[in-house]
């Protein structure tokens, strides 16, 4: 069996630093009175870059894939390539929506300098918003993260929560972030490892079911210091090392169990120009 997928989660920066003391004004100046001078004012910055090496560092050979979108807009960029072959032959990645063309030519630099096979490639980056969070456009991800990202990819525990990809993710009116629901399968089963990595940005507070109980009903007096959006999407990425070749992988990810609408927090209340959230899964089957 091959060793687990190496995964980094890479957090670019906490909070922005508080701004300095004022010094005394005989009269209060435009900026004072939030009059935005050059350009727009810069919010926090909470973001990151997730990277993913499905066969480790030792090899870039490719690996079986597909992808499946539940629904929504997510982008993913690589998938008509996984759509026609049926294999990933670069690292994933996961950043915030603006920030998918950085990260995405970062990847090529770094299979580039690792004189990689192939004459050309189309690197898997996933994205999901944090702008409720994140000053998104102030564009504070930057090639030396998703370097950094790539280059500390290790076997082993992933690290979880508020960090990499998913410093700036909200879920339920609750702080979101990265998660893990992997499985490892009986003797019976095969003995394999299904890993499976989540990025949770979705959904009200009043959607929030555990054991299909409505549990968000019930929790009042905490609500979110951030307003709800719209349209955050979910990014899900399964890595499993069965014996599945052609349709299988994407089989598996259509089968991947995603609640009905009437019990999960996947989907938003009726709301004027409300949607379902946006998700897009990945799946990869070693030979």
């Amino acid at each position: 069996m091959r060793s687990l997928v190496p995964i980094t989660l890479l957090a670019v920066a906490a909070l922005a630093a508080a701004p300095s003391s004022a010094i005394a004004q005989s009269r209060a100046r435009a900026r004072d009175l939030g009059v935005p001078l050059d350009g727009t004012p810069r919010g926090p910055v909470r973001t990151g870059v997730t990277a993913i090496l499905p066969r480790g560092r030792a090899t870039l050979e490719p690996v079986f894939a597909a992808y499946y979108a539940g629904n929504g807009n997510g982008d993913m960029t690589g998938t008509h390539w996984i759509e026609e072959t049926g294999v990933l032959e670069t690292p994933i990645m996961i950043t915030n929506t603006l920030s998918v063309g950085i990260v995405r030519d970062a990847v090529v630099d770094w299979m580039v300098k690792r004189n990689a096979p192939g004459p050309f490639w189309y690197p898997v980056v996933a994205e999901t918003s944090d702008g409720g969070l994140n000053d998104m456009k102030g564009l504070h991800v930057k090639a030396e993260h998703a370097f950094q990202a790539l280059d500390a990819a290790r076997p082993g525990a992933v690290a979880e929560g508020n960090v990499g990809g998913g410093t700036g993710m909200n879920c339920n009116g609750f702080k979101g972030g990265t998660g893990t629901s992997s499985r490892v399968l009986s003797p019976m089963e095969g003995g394999f490892t299904v890993g499976v990595l989540v990025q949770c940005n979705y959904g009200t507070r009043s959607q929030l079911r555990i054991a299909g109980i409505p549990v968000g009903r019930e929790v009042t007096g905490l609500e979110p210091c951030v307003a709800q959006r719209l349209d955050p999407p979910l990014a899900a990425f399964d890595g499993r090392p069965l014996p599945v070749c052609g349709a299988g992988p994407g089989a598996a990810m259509r089968r991947r169990k995603i609640p009905s609408r009437d019990r999960s927090s996947l989907w938003w209340q009726p709301m004027p120009r409300c949607r379902p959230i946006s998700s897009s899964a990945w799946c990869a089957a070693w030979r």
